[in-house]
């Protein structure tokens, strides 16, 4: 199978490609290696996939509407995973979110649905399109009409332009919508990987709003899993969640992170912040019927092989 990867030198496009260098897959790469943290992170992954296998590697954006259609020109398989993450950072620079969440979605559906016979497209959503939803677990039939962050809306405009494009010209689109995506490699924006760094640093630990707050935390590997299935199996779903179906409160990740650590963190609290929701707790349901999506890693064991990866990660760099 010959699979195109947006997004590649990314958290989780860097551990599916591994995946699929390892089962044997041709795989193209396409990442712009943009600023949003440290580019070094993105380059060293890169590195480290070139050395897993025979990986096809592009940096492009997914602006460039011509460059994008050639890559898909002799694929099987679309995975979109590229986009701009960030819930907080989009009161900063909405525009990013536009160029690639937006743009950067028409752009990959439009060249689906110009290839004769178009790919199959896996793309990535988010859990974020719940928003403010009140009803858990979140299940994919729930209405999805209240983001409570711009990356939400974005990620639900997504959604919205793949369900036109199935109807329109009978594209097989689907949507994967990650909660809490957390492991070795990660992204530094994210909560575990500034706690684990302000302990290594010595530094308190802010803690924004209530740390009773909890996260649907769900540990690379499993998602590669599923998104691995969703790769090689044809299923008549639009949209499918991969979750742990455990809500994590932020307390408790703080305590594992210091006991993965070894140390007992100082803690600053913080007013909460624009655009952040109460909870995210994954019904998966749906996607193990279609994917045989089973999460297996406890959270006391992926952040314990985080902490051991960042151990490593801070050596080197």
């Amino acid at each position: 199978m010959k699979v195109l990867v947006t997004g590649c030198a990314g958290f989780i496009g860097y551990h599916v490609v591994r995946r699929l260098l390892a089962d044997g897959d041709a795989v193209v790469g396409l990442d712009h290696l943009g600023p949003y943290y440290d580019p070094a992170l993105k380059r060293a992954r890169v590195a480290d996939l070139r050395r897993a296998g025979p990986l096809e590697f592009h940096v492009g954006d997914l602006a460039d509407f011509e460059r994008l259609r050639a890559l898909a020109a002799d694929v099987d398989v679309v995975l979109h995973l590229a986009a701009q993450p960030g819930v907080r950072h989009a009161l900063l620079d909405p525009f990013s979110y536009e160029r690639s969440n937006l743009l950067g979605m028409l752009h990959v559906l439009e060249v689906v649905r110009r290839r004769i016979p178009p790919p199959r497209l896996v793309w990535a959503s988010s859990s974020s399109v719940y928003g403010g939803n009140a009803r858990t677990p979140f299940a994919e039939a729930d209405r999805v009409d209240d983001p409570l962050s711009l990356y939400a809306a974005t990620k639900r405009a997504g959604e919205l332009l793949a369900h036109s494009y199935r109807h329109l010209f009978g594209l097989e689109t689907l949507g994967l919508r990650f909660f809490t995506v957390y492991g070795p490699w990660g992204r530094p924006d994210m909560a575990y990987w500034r706690f684990t760094e302000a302990l290594f640093d010595d530094r308190p630990l802010e803690i924004y709003g209530d740390a009773a707050a909890s996260r649907d935390m769900t540990y690379i590997d499993d998602v590669v899993d599923g998104v691995v299935a969703a790769v090689r199996r044809s299923v008549p779903d639009e949209l499918l969640n991969l979750g742990n179906a455990e809500p994590i409160p932020l307390d408790r990740l703080v305590q594992t992170i210091e006991r993965a650590v070894g140390r007992v963190a100082r803690r600053i609290a913080a007013p909460p912040q624009p655009g952040d929701v109460a909870t995210t707790f994954a019904d998966l349901a749906r996607a193990e019927a279609a994917l045989g999506y089973r999460p297996r890693v406890r959270l006391e064991e992926g952040i314990a092989r985080f902490v051991d990866w960042y151990r490593w990660w801070r050596s080197v760099r």
